[in-house]
């Protein structure tokens, strides 16, 4: 079975299409709200507000939601929150369409588009084992992060292009599209052909202290929130290295995150060329995001520092690849909503925790100070999984 074994199926490659699709919506939506939330107050406090709307929700309902997915069908509640996402992105777009947009009512519909994504998420993690079974899990999870990347390759050049020909509201339209495309998708997809878990109430009963209590899980879902919190946040990080420690412009800005995403996009593809993964597999990956984020903080000048920008995009697709396909193998199928609610929140909700952190250190020394941190705190992951994570 090859690394493109998962695309065998139709219905991930339908639900593959349409993750990219609405990815790379998303990245219009939030790059069009950045620059008009900055344009009209001035404030970077005003934009952490944003930050703040979008991803507080998911730090509160990522577990509900989790217990949904193990209830409900995944597909079904996809198809729901692709609807309810392109409706308030398009209220998003009436809202902004005017020279002084209200700032709370922003605020509230980012709110509004938040709590959807808390359940969409979870669901579209919970998802995969029911596209592609049992065999091909490991790499289905992780062929899936290549969707990300790959809209956070070409996303936001096309959305700069969106914003600067058509304005901020046309951004959210095309946000709004992009949700329903992925709707039509999963639509496509034939209900009989996905794979059944056992129901929730089958087994036994499932809760956050048992998932604690299992050595591995503790140790993935540590080092999930650790890394979240010192080792990414990179649409700050990268940015701001490339703007303050080099002096570069806003294309220099786009092409490190264009050549950072094509890197991940080979990362996300090695994970999955593994012929099965585990939580010990993420010292491999650990070892590598942490020498990637040391490498880049050692570049000497902008060129440099976009020479290696693929190695570290390498470095982030190959981690978040193994760490999700590793979640998704400890945990029993019909617990895998609860589990990837568990990693969401790491991953998600420690964002504006992390954005803090990092924006401390940047303001005290420097971009490349904050990636040489957080490959210090990745190679320390390793040694962490290394140590306590059983070999079993």
């Amino acid at each position: 079975m090859g690394v493109f074994g998962p695309f065998r199926e139709r219905s991930f490659a339908l639900f593959f299409a349409g993750q990219v699709t609405s990815n790379v919506g998303l990245w219009f939506q939030n790059l069009a709200l950045q620059l008009v939330v900055l344009g009209t107050t001035g404030s970077a406090q005003a934009l952490s507000g944003v930050t703040i709307a979008q991803f507080l929700p998911i730090i509160v309902l990522a577990v509900p939601a989790g217990r949904l997915a193990d209830r409900i069908r995944p597909r079904s509640i996809l198809l729901a929150t692709s609807v309810l996402a392109a409706c308030v992105a398009a209220c998003i777009g009436l809202v902004v369409t005017g020279d002084d947009p209200d700032l709370m009512h922003i605020y509230a519909l980012v709110a509004a588009f938040g709590t959807v994504q808390a359940f969409e998420r979870v669901a579209s993690q919970t998802l995969i084992f029911e596209l592609v079974g049992p065999q091909r899990l490991s790499k289905a999870v992780s062929i899936s992060t290549v969707a990300i990347a790959s809209a956070r390759s070409v996303g936001p050049g096309l959305a700069g292009l969106a914003f600067h020909s058509f304005g901020a509201s046309t951004c959210m339209l095309l946000n709004a599209a992009g949700y329903l495309f992925a709707g039509l998708m999963l639509f496509a997809i034939r209900q009989r052909s996905l794979h059944a878990r056992a129901p929730a109430a089958s087994g036994p009963k499932l809760t956050l202290r048992r998932f604690v209590r299992d050595r591995s899980i503790a140790t993935l879902l540590i080092v999930n929130v650790v890394i979240a919190l010192f080792a990414l946040n990179f649409g700050l990080v990268l940015t701001s290295t490339v703007d303050l420690s080099f002096g570069g412009d806003a294309t220099s800005v786009g092409f490190v995150h264009a050549l950072n995403a094509v890197g991940a996009i080979g990362g996300g593809i090695l994970a999955a060329s593994r012929p099965a993964i585990g939580v010990r597999s993420l010292i491999v990956a650990l070892s590598v995001f942490g020498v990637a984020l040391m490498v880049n903080a050692a570049a000497p000048t902008l060129g440099v520092f976009l020479l290696v920008s693929p190695l570290l995009g390498f470095g982030i697709g190959c981690y978040q690849g193994v760490l999700n396909a590793a979640a998704q193998s400890s945990a029993p199928p019909e617990a895998i909503g609860r589990l990837m609610s568990l990693v969401t929140i790491g991953n998600y909700g420690m964002t504006p925790f992390g954005a803090l952190f990092m924006g401390w250190v940047i303001d005290a020394s420097s971009g490349r100070v904050s990636l040489l941190i957080g490959g210090i705190v990745a190679v320390a992951c390793a040694a962490f999984v290394a140590i306590r994570a059983p070999r079993t």
